[in-house]
């Protein structure tokens, strides 16, 4: 059994006690829907762990808040309200509710909120939001790190090509010679990396 197919079972399992009963077979659904979406399968497990409200309540769709560099804010659309969860492939982090929108003021900036009532502005007209795509079906999204067509790859993505020589940056030399070193060993190469790229 695949990582996945165990994480959608546990997710099951937890739906039985999480979601009310009318509501399971919607709930199945839209599992169904993100069945390969890892990012996704972690938020409906953190969901159904540790129902917010502390009540039973399912998600019935996931829309896109907001997304850059592979970091994704997604809203879980409940039957009682949304809530925001910060998701990417490194992990995810609940964010509250989705009326209150972001609160770190790094978060904003980082998706381009010119403050939070910006940002609130947008949660409040969630209904308007897109429906998060599942990964497997969107082709401009990279597998490995979720970074959009046109943005930066993750540093260390496998998938990342390197501008000097066409290989795949991971495994390519040009970091060496680019930066004049033997090896990386600090955060200040790894910066001046970054930049150059």
């Amino acid at each position: 059994m695949d990582d996945r197919a165990g994480r959608r079972e546990a997710i099951e399992k937890l739906m039985e006690y999480a979601v009310p009963e009318e509501r399971l077979a919607e709930a199945l659904d839209l599992l169904e829907i993100y069945r390969h979406d890892r990012l996704v399968l972690d938020l409906l497990h953190e969901f159904y762990s540790f129902l917010p409200e502390a009540r039973r309540d399912w998600i019935r769709e996931i829309r896109l808040v907001a997304r850059r560099q592979g970091v994704l804010l997604l809203a879980a659309m409940t039957g009682a309200g949304g809530y925001l969860y910060l998701v990417s492939s490194e992990g995810l982090d609940f964010q509250g509710l989705l009326a209150e929108g972001l609160w770190d003021p790094e978060l904003l900036d980082f998706f381009g909120f010119a403050d939070r009532d910006d940002c609130q502005r947008l949660c409040g007209a969630a209904e308007e939001l897109s429906i998060y795509a599942p990964i497997d079906g969107d082709l401009d999204v990279c597998p490995a790190c979720h970074a959009a067509s046109g943005e930066l790859h993750e540093l260390g993505c496998p998938v990342e090509i390197c501008p000097w020589c066409g290989g795949q940056l991971i495994n390519c030399p040009c970091r060496f010679d680019k930066l004049e070193l033997d090896h990386l060993s600090s955060e200040r190469d790894l910066v001046r990396f970054e930049e150059m790229l």
